[in-house]
């Protein structure tokens, strides 16, 4: 049987590393697989699948751990090379030049840089573009989790089109409506005496959960409500003060870390993405995925491919809490069919996902990808 190393760096308890995991599980029915792990901490590790071979690196960066790397191919010799996020991949790249090795080596990248950069300096922007326009060349090729991450990864490495492959993150998992049905975690998930909304992710610069609670704020005039947070992050002081100071701290709960926020999200009358950037937000596909209608701000990038322009939810400018607060009214009046909303996602399913990135890393035929 052929051997994939997967590589990644677990930096919490974000949804790559939920979709890394998602990915193996589905890898391991087709091919041996080796999970390189740097800081191999947080919520997720433990949803690693046991037919995956975990390999924890001494290192706890990417940059210092290209010797363990480049030992690991020197020695296991994989079929191909999987690497999650940028800083991993560069470490790869130049692990698999020193080991002399000829292997696949694919990048996966799920954010757009861009955006992700846009607050930085020009300094620090090309202390991060420039190694990316170097190495990345000498990698197989880019796997991006939308076409709206493809379109910025061209303009930040000056790679080709036909160098970057577009596959949908595997969100749908079989395990999903599973967690989804157990046991009713909160009270105010089960008397339902107003209106839930739920907000899901690390608590940090990138959701913008400060637009999501004054939205939520002026909602309450019109809609008494209330609100879960399902996500730990270092902003948390700061939203918990900012929802005391708007007058709403008894409506909003702040749940942190859930390993199953399915259950949870499931029992949501109205999911919320109030991201400023994103690559393609899992939180939204799976709350689509449990039939749960949704508004997200029109961030770069992937609700605009998730929503279809709005036609599957309502789509709002980033940073705009009076768009927002609309859009939930809107949205808790009047909302979209449950099979509507699974439709949308029907590409997101880890088992077509995963054999396409087989296909890609040239593990699996490309006919037996496509079923």
């Amino acid at each position: 049987m052929k051997r994939l190393a997967v590589l990644i760096s677990f930096s919490g308890d974000g949804g790559v590393e939920r979709m890394v995991i998602n990915l193996c599980a589905e890898f391991v029915r087709h091919v041996e697989v080796d999970l390189l792990a740097i800081r191999a901490d947080g919520g997720h590790v433990e949803r690693i699948p046991s037919a995956v071979r975990l390999i924890r690196l001494k290192a706890r960066h990417a940059w210092t751990a290209v010797p363990e790397i480049e030992r690991y191919l020197r020695e296991r010799r994989p079929d191909a090379l999987l690497v999650a996020k940028d800083r991993a991949g560069r470490a790869a790249i130049r692990a698999r030049r020193r080991a002399g090795a000829q292997m696949p080596l694919w990048i996966r990248l799920g954010t757009n840089l861009s955006a992700a950069l846009e607050r930085r300096n020009a300094f620090n922007r090309w202390l991060r573009i420039a190694p990316m326009r170097r190495l990345y060349p000498l990698a197989s090729g880019v796997i991006a989790v939308s076409e709206g991450v493809k379109r910025d990864t061209q303009r930040v490495t000056g790679l080709p089109a036909g160098r970057i492959t577009v596959i949908r993150n595997p969100v749908i998992t079989p395990m999903l409506a599973e967690h989804a049905a157990e046991a009713v975690p909160h009270p105010w998930l089960a008397d339902k005496l107003q209106p839930v909304v739920v907000g899901m992710g690390r608590l940090t610069q990138q959701k913008d959960f400060p637009t999501l609670l004054r939205a939520f704020a002026a909602l309450q005039r019109e809609r008494p409500s209330r609100l879960i947070l399902l996500g730990e992050g270092k902003d948390r002081e700061a939203l918990e003060a900012l929802a005391a100071e708007l007058g709403i701290g008894e409506r909003v709960l702040f749940a942190g870390f859930q390993s199953n926020p399915y259950a949870w999200l499931a029992r949501a009358d109205l999911f919320v993405l109030s991201s400023a950037w994103e690559g393609s937000p899992n939180a939204l596909t799976e709350a689509l995925a449990l039939g749960v209608p949704a508004v997200s701000t029109d961030c770069p990038s992937g609700p605009q491919e998730i929503l279809d322009g709005g036609r599957y939810g309502a789509l709002v400018p980033v940073g705009d809490a009076a768009a927002m607060c609309r859009a939930m009214s809107a949205t808790l009046q009047a909302p979209l069919p449950r099979e509507m909303l699974y439709a949308a996602v029907d590409e997101y399913r880890a088992a077509t996902s995963a054999r396409r990135y087989l296909a890609v890393l040239g593990l699996l035929d490309v006919d037996s990808s496509s079923r």
